[in-house]
């Protein structure tokens, strides 16, 4: 008789397990409560679906703040894994400009019908609108359902930001608080306390900038004006040297100017104004409109002074938005409670997968990489566990 397997979570973590151990003689139950499986997974490709990176290998495993635990797997199952196995799903796929790896199509719906497809046909059952409430050794316990016994269990539950899309967090019930690091919000934007001034450049980007919290890591690109703050992938990469260090985020508004040439343009003409002045040495209505919030009004006609601030211009944020509004989390299930094949230690019969585990890292690719190879990891540490059973 075959060994049964219950995966709770039918997100990418949950999905790549049950195809990992759908090549085994074992009998696999997909647990999902919403009605549908992989939301967030589709709702996130709905702008275009990034599903990796192609970066240097080791270039790619330090985006994350876990490294030396995810790299085993990151490294088994890479991004050129990945693309292979988006071919062998009939899903054709490409590499940006920046690196970033996509869908041909860009979208994430047709990757995941090919892929449901290929797990029902080798066997796999889902059970849609079954949420767990209780996990007791090797027993799983269903909302007006009975309770089920396992040979094992995969937990791939999500993490806790976008919980209308199933990710709420309602599993950290069945562990140890000590097991569990705190979540906290990731790849979130940032408040800052704006006066009414700000108000018509809401939604405008700050263009070309340059950002750090620590002068050694610096991001560039754009970063958006919003009425709480600041929001950009900017912003994500720098959350968590902001959570970390400093809730400090210094800019750059003009890295292509040293600060002798930005001086010059800003020197006072009697000609024109002060704004056309501004606008002609490169700072449009936004990067104005944030001077002018920011630096004291005595400064603004002292060139020297305002070129260095504007090439070091320090935003004390007051917080991150709300972890429900995050694209993702950092926090979870602690490494040092899990085997190196994602088993807890305190419950052999369990392992965990995905968002839910104590990692994070930056939008690019690296989250849904992450919940590919730990969703295989800890499938093959199920495999070895039955084995051996």
């Amino acid at each position: 008789m075959a060994k049964t397997v219950a995966i709770v979570g039918a997100g990418p973590a949950g999905l790549m397990a049950a195809e990992f151990l759908s090549q085994y003689n074992y009998e696999i139950h997909i647990f999902e409560q919403m009605p549908s499986a992989a939301r967030k997974f589709l709702m996130a490709g709905k702008t275009g679906l990034n599903i990796s990176h192609a970066e240097p290998l080791k270039q790619f495993i330090a985006r994350y703040d876990q490294s030396a635990w995810l790299q085993a797997g990151i490294e088994q199952f890479n991004a050129k894994a990945i693309q292979a196995w988006m071919t062998g799903l009939g899903i054709e796929s490409y590499v940006g400009s920046s690196g970033r790896i996509f869908p041909v199509e860009m979208k994430a719906a047709p990757l995941l019908r090919a892929w449901l497809k290929r797990l029902a046909d080798t066997g796999v059952r889902f059970h849609y609108r079954h949420r767990c409430t209780a996990l007791t050794r090797n027993t799983l316990t269903f909302e007006q359902q009975p309770s089920q016994c396992f040979d094992a269990i995969v937990l791939a539950c999500g993490a806790v930001s976008w919980s209308r899309l199933g990710s709420d967090g309602a599993w950290q019930k069945w562990l140890k608080s000590s097991d569990i690091q705190p979540f906290m919000p990731s790849n979130a934007g940032v408040e800052y306390k704006w006066s009414e001034f700000m108000q018509p450049v809401f939604g405008q980007p700050l263009k070309r900038i340059e950002a750090w919290v620590d002068p050694h890591y610096k991001a560039q690109g754009d970063i958006v004006i919003t009425h709480y703050g600041l929001e950009s992938g900017v912003v994500y990469k720098l959350n968590r040297q902001l959570r970390e260090q400093d809730m400090t985020l210094t800019l750059d508004l003009l890295p292509d100017l040293t600060i002798d040439d930005l001086v010059k343009k800003l020197k006072p003409n009697k000609k024109q104004s002060m704004a056309n002045t501004w606008r002609k040495a490169g700072l449009d209505s936004a990067k104005a409109n944030l001077i002018r919030e920011i630096i004291a009004k005595e400064i603004w006609q002292h060139p020297e002074q305002l070129a260095q601030i504007i090439k070091q211009l320090k935003i004390e944020l007051k917080c991150f938005r709300p972890i429900e509004e995050a694209i993702s989390c950092a926090g979870g299930v602690r490494s040092d409670v899990l085997t190196k094949q994602l088993q807890l230690k305190s419950n052999p019969h369990v392992f965990c997968c995905g968002e839910m585990l104590n990692w994070d890292a930056p939008t690019g690719g690296y989250l849904l990489t992450a919940c590919f190879s730990t969703g295989r990891t800890a499938a093959q540490g199920v495999h070895d566990y039955l084995k051996t059973k």
